[in-house]
């Protein structure tokens, strides 16, 4: 049982999929999300004041 399962892990392992993109992008995504996140959060800063 335990050699089936190693050698369908075997099997999968071989068969995966690169990325689309390098890593590099992935994180330059995140943190421009994150970044606009923080915009959009420090434009309404002081609405809670001018009532």
């Amino acid at each position: 049982m335990h050699a089936t399962l190693i050698a369908a892990a075997e099997t999968a392992a071989e068969h995966t999929e690169a990325l689309p993109f390098p890593p590099l992008v992935f994180g330059l995504g995140a943190f421009a999300g994150l970044v606009a996140m923080l915009l959009v959060t420090y434009a309404f800063r002081s609405v809670g004041t001018r009532h």
